[in-house]
């Protein structure tokens, strides 16, 4: 069986929270998209474990797999698994041959394309870790795979090709001046030792082949995406988006499990029970102005700083058009909804249940950026719920959340006409509320 995780918002909704906490069933935890750009933090007996490449169920002693959609930077796979294993666990985690190999030329190259994005309304806010270069050297069939490092003649064949024009694109367009990001041979040395532990740990695996081998040995996989809906490149709020596909349909792409095999499982999707976002565009229901004051209570309350950037988050309420367009992208077969903690004690709390339009009331997101963010929210109010003890709350049940809360969450599920799965009510993955578990489905 398998459960796909999926962020419905843009990102930063507490997906390795939800992985974490439905994982104690799965046996293997894959990430089926992005890189090193996607933080997510587990915190574990009160240890916090802030990841950014191994999937989540490492830290509980699953099988972590890096599939073929992701692409790969080995020095920062190296350093989570070495940190990990400094703090006494010994996660087991495998990454697929055919996924693309970030490598320190396109870490350059990102960050000198954003820097000239940055004074044009182009700029997507990237983390600067290479993402996008290396997508692009993937589609067009220039990119180093991870089995290209563990075979010294495909590596550097693959290399000679690809980095001097890398180093002219840096030299003669942007003005650089090339350093050991850009020498074959550096660059040789480097990932051929990359490829000999990978190798040597016996890391690398033909993901298709071997997720299908666990399910049909009746072992239950977790498909975890990175960012959100709204960060889709297709889906998404282009071009503010990141370069590859968090939502459910990948999971089957990026993993080589067939679209039948994903489709018969759950689809989770992980809704944080306000708005936030790290990078530029358009935010119709944004704080702004007036309300800057109650942004920054909910930011220093939910902690809203990127977990790989470190910067703050953009916050705003709830954006009700953008759960119904993920709802019907992804398929959702039901709901976490975190953080409802961080919005007690405020008098009311406003979601953005539509938008106007052109005189026009509409429901869902605009297909284009631009008339998305010509968008007015037509937001409704809801009475505040009462501070609360999450250990508590979650030890006796829903019912024992305020009634307002309650409201509140059954105003969405009715709008996406998705049953609530888990309702985060404390940043510990023992404070939820667990109403269903997706694999005793």
């Amino acid at each position: 069986m398998t459960v796909t995780i999926v962020g419905s918002q843009l990102g930063d909704e507490g997906k390795g929270g939800v992985v974490d906490l439905f994982g104690d069933a799965a046996d293997v935890v894959v990430r089926y998209q992005g890189g090193d750009n996607a933080g997510h933090t587990v915190v574990v007996g009160g240890d916090e474990y802030k990841l950014s490449l191994v999937p989540s169920g490492a830290v509980r002693g699953k099988t972590g797999v890096l599939g073929n959609g992701c692409v790969v930077n080995p020095e920062t796979l190296f350093e989570e698994i070495d940190a990990l294993r400094e703090r006494g666990l010994d996660p087991d985690v495998r990454v697929a041959r055919r996924a693309h190999v970030i490598l320190p030329y396109h870490r350059v190259l990102d960050g000198i394309e954003e820097e000239v994005k940055s004074d044009s309304d182009l700029d997507a806010g990237t983390t600067g870790r290479g993402i996008g270069p290396t997508y692009e050297d993937k589609a067009g069939r220039r990119g180093v795979r991870i089995g290209d490092l563990l075979d010294p003649d495909v590596l550097r064949e693959r290399l000679e090709y690809a980095v001097p024009q890398k180093r002219a694109l840096y030299e003669d367009v942007y003005g650089g001046d090339a350093g050991e990001e850009f020498d074959v041979d550096a660059l040789f040395e480097q990932y051929r030792a990359f490829g000999e532990r990978i190798a040597e740990e016996g890391m690398d695996v033909n993901a298709g082949d071997y997720l299908a081998d666990r399910i049909s040995d009746g072992d239950s996989v977790m498909l975890e995406g990175a960012q959100g809906t709204s960060l889709d490149i297709d889906h998404g709020v282009y071009p503010y988006v990141t370069s590859s596909n968090p939502t459910a349909g990948y999971a089957a792409t990026g993993t080589g499990l067939g679209p039948t095999t994903v489709g018969q499982g759950e689809v989770v999707g992980v809704v944080k029970a306000y708005l936030s976002r790290v990078g530029t565009g358009p935010l119709p229901t944004e704080l702004t102005g007036d309300d800057e004051d109650l942004a920054e209570y909910i930011r220093e309350e939910g902690g809203e700083y990127g977990t790989v950037t470190g910067r703050p988050r953009r916050v705003g309420w709830l954006d009700l058009p953008m759960l119904r367009h993920a709802a019907r992208a992804n398929g959702f077969t039901g709901l976490a909804i975190n953080h409802l903690d961080v919005l007690a004690g405020l008098d009311e709390v406003k979601v953005g249940h539509a938008y106007e339009l052109d005189g026009e009331t509409i429901y869902s997101m605009p297909a284009t950026t631009e008339r998305w963010g010509d968008c007015e929210p037509v937001f409704e109010t809801f009475d505040g719920w009462p501070e609360f003890d999450p250990a508590e709350v979650a030890a006796e049940g829903y019912d024992a959340l305020p009634a307002e809360a309650r409201e509140y969450v059954e105003y969405v599920e009715d709008e996406l006409d998705t049953a609530a799965y888990a309702l985060g009510v404390g940043p510990g993955r023992e404070e939820t509320v667990v109403q269903q578990n997706p694999f005793e489905q």
